[in-house]
């Protein structure tokens, strides 16, 4: 049977955990960066937008897009496989 530890490596040392703890931390960690990089995507918008219109240039067209999700893009792929 596989066992029910995972090696973890923080910074310089690598410490066993049990996979449960391991998995959960991990998926803790990716929400967090998630809406880290979320809040800076809509802060770059702005930011842009502010640039543009400092320099007399009209508003980017297509910029406030937001990328699909996940789920969405399971959605594409199964239509686009037939």
């Amino acid at each position: 049977s596989p066992p029910e530890k995972a090696m973890v490596c923080f910074g310089n040392m690598f410490i066993e955990l049990p996979k449960a703890k391991t998995r959960e931390m991990l998926r803790q960690d990716q929400e967090e960066l998630d809406e880290e990089i979320n809040k800076l995507r809509k802060e770059l918008r702005v930011k842009v937008n502010r640039l543009y219109e400092a320099q007399g240039k009209p508003e980017l067209k297509g910029f406030n897009l937001n990328p699909m999700s996940a789920e969405e893009m399971k959605l594409i792929n199964r239509i686009l496989e037939g």
